[in-house]
């Protein structure tokens, strides 16, 4: 909303009007305004969809088009919503859907898990990034687990030079994994890995 009036101009990272009716009970209870005591001024579809422009279309968030609200009401949301965790629970809550209209139990009792190394733009800086020798490619790899239906449970990025087994390790035992997987899915008892996760892993 600018100057009082909703804003027209719509985007492809926009929500649908089907996706706003499923996200919005979602979202916290209104708090407080940023600045104050004061009633929530923007509608919360407006702050959702300022922020999917930013994560689809990788802009600074001062680059925010003049018909969001302002970019540091949204960037105040941004982050509050990522210190509670918003993130997690909305993937949960949708993919728990999803499986459900699938004519599936709402939690997976097994996973996928791959990884993909995709090249570092010049902003990564190079204690994050990796050469990744079979891909022949430097930057980073990411190691996803989905369901059966290809829906995200997990994901860990780490520098491309890391190998399968390693990064699989890490994903699965280290703590902070250990118990989103034990939240997303408190019922996956089987993991299918291709070849590149075998030796040392398997063991």
């Amino acid at each position: 909303m600018v100057g009082g009036v909703a804003r027209e101009q719509r985007y492809p990272s926009d929500l649908s009007d089907a996706e706003w009716a499923v996200v919005e009970p979602l979202l916290p209870a209104p708090a407080s305004h940023p600045r104050g005591g004061r009633p929530e001024k923007h509608p919360r579809r407006e702050i959702v969809d300022a922020i999917l422009y930013v994560v689809r279309t990788g802009c600074a968030w001062r680059q925010l088009p003049a018909d969001f609200p302002p970019w540091e009401t949204v960037y105040w949301y941004f982050t509050r919503w990522e210190q509670q965790k918003l993130t997690f629970r909305m993937v949960d809550a949708l993919r728990a859907m999803v499986r459900a209209d699938a004519g599936r139990d709402p939690e997976p009792s097994a996973g996928l898990m791959d990884s993909q190394s995709v090249k570092g733009a010049d902003t990564v800086g190079v204690d994050t990034r990796g050469y990744d020798a079979g891909k022949k490619i430097n930057g980073r790899k990411r190691f996803v687990v989905t369901d059966t239906l290809g829906l995200l449970l997990v994901v860990l990025v780490l520098p491309a030079s890391v190998q399968d087994r390693d990064g699989a390790k890490r994903l699965l035992l280290e703590p902070r994994h250990h118990q989103i997987m034990a939240r997303t899915g408190r019922r996956v008892r089987h993991l299918f890995a291709d070849g590149g996760f075998a030796c040392t892993f398997i063991d």
